[in-house]
């Protein structure tokens, strides 16, 4: 019989746009279950030096109505401790193209604590595009 094999994704989707829509069918794609963990408010101050629009429920409740994803939880309250991910036991962790220094935070936690979980950067979708800090400039009035 074949594992079940549960996928996450990290971000903080103050917003769902067609680039997460296609990060999200991507990650699908390398399981079977798909659980995407939610950047907190807090967290999302810390690291974009800004407030989301929608709050941290508003953002999962918004994701967890996606096409591709089967589930969607709040992230960690700190950076780097990944308590989810230990939580969630995923068979495999995806990154956004974005999302490289996430990717080398995470494999070094993992590295650390002797956690063996396959990762996986997934491809670009119209990127000049679909950035949501593009986005976040054109709803703003910027360029």
């Amino acid at each position: 019989m074949k594992k079940h094999k549960r996928v996450v994704v990290f971000g903080i989707f103050d917003g769902v746009h067609e680039g997460h829509r296609a990060l999200f069918r991507q990650a699908k794609e390398k399981g079977d279950e798909l659980v995407v963990l939610v950047g907190r408010d807090e967290v999302c101050r810390a690291l974009k030096n800004k407030t989301p629009r929608y709050d941290e429920r508003k953002r999962a409740e918004l994701v967890r109505q996606e096409q591709w994803v089967d589930d969607a939880a709040l992230g960690d309250e700190d950076l780097s401790t990944y308590r989810v991910v230990l939580k969630l036991k995923p068979d495999v962790v995806c990154f956004g193209y974005d999302q490289k220094n996430l990717r080398e935070d995470f494999e070094r936690w993992a590295e650390e604590t002797g956690v063996e979980i396959e990762t996986v950067t997934l491809e670009p979708f119209e990127p000049d595009v679909y950035h949501t800090s593009l986005l976040s400039d054109e709803r703003e009035g910027g360029n």
